[in-house]
C-alpha cells in the first residue's frame, strides 16, 4: 500500500518482570519466570490461584498523588509506560501541533476492582462513588495519557479482549501512515487480578490450575492446562518517518504491516482451522510487500491453553505453508503470564527489542511439545538471531486476530 512510512521512536513497560523496559527484557533474556500465588486478594477457596502481579508499585513515581487518585490501577500503568515511551522519545509538546499528536491505548476490560468496590457499597446501601463511571470504563488510559501531555489528535480505544493493545498498535500505524496524525502514543493496559476476573476466567476453565510456579504457564507443551493471569501495561510512541528524522529522534524499528480479522466462529474459541489468525498474517505480510520466507521470527500470542496453542500453530501453518517450519517462535506468556489487553503492546515491544539485540527469548516451561504443536517455539533456552522481519500475533474473545509486522530501520 501507499502512504508514509512509521517508525518506533519510544517505548515503555510495566510488567511482572518489573519496571521499565531494559528491566523487562533484561528478565526476558534471563529467563525470568514471574509467577506466584495471589497477594492482590485471599485466595483461599480459589481453583486458580496462580498469577504474575506487578511488585510495590508505585504511581507516584510518575505523577502526582491526586492525579493517582483519580485513576484506577489499569490507567495508573498505561500512564506510567507512556511517560516512560514519551520520555524515551525525547518528544516535546512545546514543540508539537498538538491537534497531529493521538492516542490509542486500550484495555480489553478497564477495571474489575472499581465494579467489585462499588457494587458492594450499592449493596451496603452507601454512597457510590461519583467518579466510579469516569475511573472504570476502558477509555480512560488513552484519556488520561493526553490529559497528562496536551496530546488533541485522534484519541479513542480499541476493545478486542485480549487483541486490544495489538489493534491500537494497528491503527496508530495506520493513522500516521495515511496523514491522520504525525506522533501517535499507542498500546495497551490491563490489571484484572482481582476476584471476580480471577473466578470469571476459572469457571470458564481458561486459568491454569498448576501450583508451580515453573510449570503454571507452558506455551505449546503437551502438558499445559490454561493461562496464568498477568497485568502490566506495553506502551510505544509511533512516528512519521520524516517527522523523526526532523527532529533528530532515535529511530527504534519500522512498522510495515497490519492484519485485523474475525473468525466469525466463537465466543472465546479460534477458528480450527486457523484460518482468521493466518488471514491477519497473511494481511500484514500483503501490506509489508513481503513474503513468508522473509520473516525469522514471530512472538505467538501463546496463551498456554489447548485450543489456542494448538489453533495459532494451525493459523501459522497457514499463513505460512513450507515456511512454516523454518521460522522461529516463542511466548512471552510463558514468563510473564497473560495481560490480556496489555498483551500486544508489551509483546510489541519485545518484537523490537529481538530486532535490535539480535535475540529471542525461551519459550519458559515448555519441555514436552504437543504432537500437533511441531513448529519452532525456541525450547530450552534463547538464542542469537539476526531478525530482518518480527511479526506479533494477538488473539482475542471475540474471534478477533491482530498481526503487527516490523522491519528492522533502515534509512
Amino acid at each position: 500500500m501507499d502512504g508514509r512510512r512509521v517508525v518506533v521512536t519510544g517505548m515503555g513497560a510495566i510488567t511482572p518482570l518489573g519496571e521499565g523496559v531494559e528491566c523487562f527484557w533484561n528478565g526476558l533474556k534471563e529467563g525470568k519466570r514471574a509467577f506466584g500465588e495471589i497477594t492482590a486478594f485471599d485466595c483461599t477457596g480459589y481453583k486458580a490461584k496462580m498469577c504474575a502481579e506487578v511488585k510495590d508499585f508505585d504511581p507516584t513515581k510518575y505523577m502526582d498523588f491526586k492525579t493517582a487518585k483519580r485513576m484506577e490501577r489499569f490507567s495508573q500503568f498505561a500512564c506510567a509506560a507512556a511517560k516512560e515511551a514519551v520520555e524515551d522519545a525525547g518528544l516535546n509538546m512545546a514543540d508539537e501541533d498538538p491537534y497531529r499528536v493521538g492516542v490509542i491505548v486500550s484495555s480489553g476490560i478497564g477495571s474489575m476492582q472499581a465494579n467489585e468496590r462499588e457494587h458492594q457499597k450499592l449493596m451496603e446501601g452507601k454512597k457510590v462513588s461519583p467518579l466510579y463511571i469516569p475511573v472504570m470504563i476502558a477509555n480512560m488510559a488513552s484519556a488520561n495519557i493526553s490529559i497528562m501531555y496536551g496530546m488533541k489528535g485522534k484519541n479513542v480505544a480499541i476493545v478486542t479482549a485480549c487483541a486490544s493493545g495489538s489493534h491500537s498498535i494497528g491503527d496508530a500505524f495506520r493513522a500516521i501512515k495515511f496523514d491522520d496524525a504525525d506522533v501517535m502514543v499507542a498500546g495497551g493496559s490491563e490489571a484484572a487480578i482481582c476476584p471476580l476476573g480471577v473466578q470469571g476466567f476459572t469457571n470458564m476453565t481458561a486459568l491454569s490450575t498448576n501450583m508451580d510456579p515453573d510449570t503454571c504457564s507452558r506455551p505449546f507443551d503437551k502438558n499445559r492446562d490454561g493461562f496464568v493471569i498477568g497485568e502490566g501495561a506495553g506502551v510505544v510512541v509511533l512516528e512519521e518517518l520524516e517527522h523523526a528524522k526532523a527532529r533528530g529522534a532515535h529511530i527504534y524499528a519500522e512498522v510495515v504491516g497490519y492484519g485485523a480479522t474475525n473468525d466469525a466462529f466463537h465466543i472465546t474459541s479460534p477458528a480450527e482451522d486457523g484460518s482468521g489468525a493466518g488471514e491477519a498474517m497473511k494481511a500484514a505480510m500483503r501490506e509489508a510487500g513481503i513474503t513468508p520466507d522473509q520473516v525469522e521470527y514471530i512472538n505467538a500470542h501463546g496463551t498456554s491453553t489447548h485450543h489456542n496453542d494448538l489453533f495459532e500453530t494451525r493459523g501459522i501453518k497457514y499463513a505460512f505453508g513450507d515456511a512454516a517450519k523454518k521460522v522461529a517462535i516463542n511466548s512471552t506468556k510463558s514468563m510473564i503470564g497473560h495481560l490480556l489487553g496489555g498483551a500486544g503492546g508489551v509483546e510489541f515491544i519485545v518484537c523490537v527489542k529481538s530486532i535490535l539485540d539480535s535475540f529471542i527469548h525461551v519459550t519458559s516451561g515448555l519441555t514436552e511439545p504437543d504432537e500437533e504443536c511441531d513448529l519452532d517455539y525456541t525450547m530450552g533456552e534463547g538464542r542469537s538471531l539476526d531478525i530482518n522481519y518480527a511479526m506479533s500475533n494477538s488473539l482475542g474473545f471475540g474471534g478477533h486476530n491482530a498481526t503487527l509486522l516490523l522491519k528492522k530501520y533502515e534509512a
